[in-house]
């Protein structure tokens, strides 16, 4: 009798239907409809429009993230301890933060008189940064609640499961129109080495993009829901630090921030670097600059279909383990690739960015069914109902990958001399310099793949047996809680 009662006390907090997973997906797709701004144009915007150095945006975005470190657990501990709204605790945020992010966004990309000189060029530097630094302040209102929501959505295990890969679906919806918009505004002349960028496409489709996502969190508010009720932790001296060393000396929680943290490192990576790749050591441009992210999306429509039964049958830490490895191994052959003629090397270049993205997408699909796990285990373990803490230190994790990302990037336009070119609006690059472009493109994010896998591995706690005893656990603490 009394497992039953625990079982009905999980049902009674579950039961999602098809429309609700959908609108949760739009959560994500209103967010990736701004944030594919920034981790594919905003680089190459910021390089051939504006003409910074490679330089001062990698030490621009390095120190914004510094800054994050301080706003992402304040955003959390505002959503933990924030009375509740009428609205809920988390899906509040839809609300609030819809219409700044828009104006925040299409403030990135508004070009101005006098930008884009070279030698007298610091308007442009200080608006870069002002309007990047505000861009991701809004941003952060909007990951971190959007992260816990999924925890007070349902407890049940399967939904979660079916939550993340609704999720990952949402994210790369809303980061199709980028790609679109990516082919539409940068090609290089192969005669001359001049970039060319079609700025009013760009401005346009950025500011509807803008609008596309201020529909899409409106409509993740008005259709999802809080069934798991939440109240503040109780106010205590030090409360936010005890709940942070907590989180940090959790290994599942850790562990699967580090991964997350590789794998938007490794995806904003070749995102943004890839523009470059394609335009001057392939020549190609139109749909070939986006062709590579939009090979490594194709398999998420595949494998949205199966993942969740992969899950439940192998385990969810199996089988992206299997994922990664499938990732790093794809990226690694692509290095051999450079003992081909580059017009030789295209297709099978693209073949691999396929096979890439069946591996990534077995773990992005997972990720934040993933991260679930790791946070109801804080709790079952310390009684800690610090959800948006939590999800705060992940997405600080995930502020270092972009970190990791701007620095590998820029580090590389600088070995090549990329400033140096861009200062002349000229950008013709000597066989070295291509070839080193080359080998930096496909061993930095296999290395990084390589590294998630092990970390997976070996690192990473909750495998399907453990997953199975968290579950069993959960029911008797929210047995306890009622008591």
């Amino acid at each position: 009798m009394g497992q039953t009662d625990e079982k009905s006390m999980i049902a009674k907090a579950s039961g999602l239907k098809t429309p609700e997973y959908i609108c949760y997906a739009l959560g994500d797709a209103g967010g990736c409809l701004v944030f594919g701004l920034v981790t594919s144009i905003l680089q190459t915007y910021y390089t051939d429009v504006l003409i910074l150095s490679p330089f001062f945006i990698m030490v621009m975005f390095v120190l914004t993230r510094v800054w994050d470190a301080v706003n992402d657990p304040i955003m959390g501990r505002i959503c933990d301890t924030a009375p509740v709204s009428k609205h809920g605790r988390y899906r509040v945020w839809f609300l609030r933060v819809a219409f700044p992010l828009a104006i925040a966004s299409i403030l990135l990309f508004l070009k101005f008189d006098g930008f884009g000189t070279p030698g007298d060029n610091l308007p442009a530097y200080i608006y870069a940064t002002i309007t990047y630094v505000a861009w991701g302040m809004i941003y952060t209102m909007l990951q971190i609640p959007y992260g816990s929501l999924a925890t007070v959505i349902t407890l049940d295990v399967k939904e979660r499961s079916k939550l993340s890969v609704f999720r990952a679906v949402g994210s790369a919806l809303g980061s199709m129109p980028v790609m679109v918009l990516s082919m539409l505004c940068f090609s290089t002349d192969k005669a001359t080495g001049k970039s060319i960028v079609k700025y009013d496409v760009l401005l346009t489709g950025v500011i509807v993009m803008s609008v596309l996502s201020v529909i899409s969190l409106l409509l993740a508010f008005a259709g999802t829901k809080e069934r798991v009720k939440t109240e503040p932790p109780k106010h205590e001296k030090g409360a936010a630090s005890k709940a942070l060393k907590l989180i940090f000396r959790n290994k599942a929680m850790l562990s699967i921030s580090v991964v997350a943290m590789l794998l938007l490192a490794g995806q904003m990576f070749t995102q943004s670097y890839y523009i470059y790749l394609i335009r001057y050591y392939f020549g190609k441009g139109g749909i070939f600059v986006s062709l590579p992210t939009i090979l490594t999306y194709i398999p998420m429509a595949i494998l949205m279909l199966f993942t969740p039964k992969l899950a439940r049958k192998f385990g969810k830490k199996e089988i992206t383990s299997v994922g990664m490895i499938i990732a790093a191994a794809a990226n690694f052959l692509m290095f051999f690739l450079k003992f081909l003629d580059p017009g030789a090397a295209l297709m099978p270049f693209m073949v691999l960015c396929l096979i890439s993205g069946f591996g990534l997408n077995l773990f992005v699909l997972q990720l934040w069914a993933m991260a679930g796990d790791a946070i109801d285990e804080i709790e079952v373990s310390t009684g800690s109902k610090d959800n948006g803490t939590a999800y705060a230190f992940l997405n600080f994790f995930r502020k270092l990958g972009q970190v990791i990302s701007a620095i590998a990037v820029n580090a590389a336009l600088l070995a090549m001399g990329y400033y140096d070119t861009a200062s002349t609006l000229e950008f013709v690059f000597s066989e070295g310099q291509l070839d080193l472009m080359y080998v930096l493109a496909t061993l930095i994010p296999a290395v990084m793949f390589a590294l998630m896998a092990i970390a997976l591995l070996f690192w990473y706690p909750l495998s399907k047996e453990k997953v199975g005893e968290l579950q069993n656990r959960k029911e008797d603490y929210l047995k306890g809680q009622v008591r």
